[in-house]
């Protein structure tokens, strides 16, 4: 089977069983089971595949079409221009969030000077704590409810050479008092009852834990809110990303708090919450 036909039939198989950018998805696989980048596809469109190369095609072909996302077969995200490890057990990184990291860059580049101490939680594959210690050169810290995916940020971590101490940890709940100087965090966020509608590769795939914020999607937007104050120290900022539909309420939980402003995404859509810590 040569490179050409295998895309064609992988194009075909994909486009069979609904799975979106049929084409694009069977580059990509064929790439991961060739180990070359896209632009050989097209220079060598004749090349025969060696027996192993079609047999793990076959494979990621057949598992993308029960579902499994294109990143956990690869084991591959870009995000801010960097590729990261993922895995089952993280969220998979999305364009959405680098608006999070631009907006914490605005802040720690304009409102510190000296030391920072950054702390993300809920880190998943690590990617907002390590691209922003990446950009900063911020002392940082990431905390993590699950093991696993604590090991695969901290895997990221070494990969790209930066700096972060991970936690495992509830939330905020192994953090000392007024430690930090600004808290970000991509939540989860979809409320329970969304469940059945979110696409199969999302609600069968992604980790539960790092999607549903409980019945409303506001659990945990509420802790972190209650809990931020005696984590930052004075003048400390809370950065957060927003669901759909969550503007409102996490609007309200932090209405007390100095500087509140909500960033949209290019969409329009409200993307971040940003608000310094209230005077104790």
């Amino acid at each position: 089977m040569t490179i050409q036909t295998a895309l064609l039939q992988g194009a075909q198989i994909l486009a069979d069983a609904a799975v979106p950018v049929p084409r694009l998805t069977a580059e990509v696989l064929l790439c991961h089971a060739i180990r070359c980048e896209r632009v050989y596809l097209f220079a060598h469109p004749e090349q025969e595949l060696r027996e192993v190369e079609w047999i793990h095609y076959g494979r990621y072909l057949h598992e993308r079409t029960q579902g499994k996302p294109t990143q956990y077969i690869t084991k591959r995200q870009e995000f801010y221009g960097r590729e990261f490890r993922v895995t089952p057990e993280v969220l998979i990184p999305r364009p959405e969030t680098e608006h999070v990291v631009e907006a914490a860059l605005a802040v720690l580049r304009g409102q510190f000077t000296g030391p920072l101490r950054l702390l993300d939680v809920g880190a998943g594959s690590g990617a907002i704590a390590i691209t922003l210690a990446l950009e900063t050169g911020a002392h940082s810290v990431a905390t993590e409810i699950s093991p696993c995916a604590a090991a695969v940020a901290a895997c990221n971590a070494e990969a790209h050479g930066a700096h972060v101490d991970f936690v495992v940890c509830d939330l905020m709940s192994a953090i000392a008092n007024h430690s930090i100087d600004l808290i970000v965090s991509n939540p989860p966020y979809v409320p329970l009852a969304q469940r059945e509608s979110l696409q199969r590769e999302v609600r069968e795939w992604e980790p539960a834990a790092a999607l549903f914020g409980g019945e409303r999607g506001f659990d945990i937007y509420d802790r972190i809110a209650a809990d931020a104050p005696r984590v930052l120290g004075p003048g400390g900022w809370l950065i957060l990303e927003l669901g759909f539909g969550c503007e409102p309420h996490v609007s309200s939980l932090l209405s007390r708090w100095p500087n509140l402003r909500i960033e949209p995404d290019l969409a329009g859509i409200p993307r971040v919450a940003l608000a310094q810590v209230p005077i104790q």
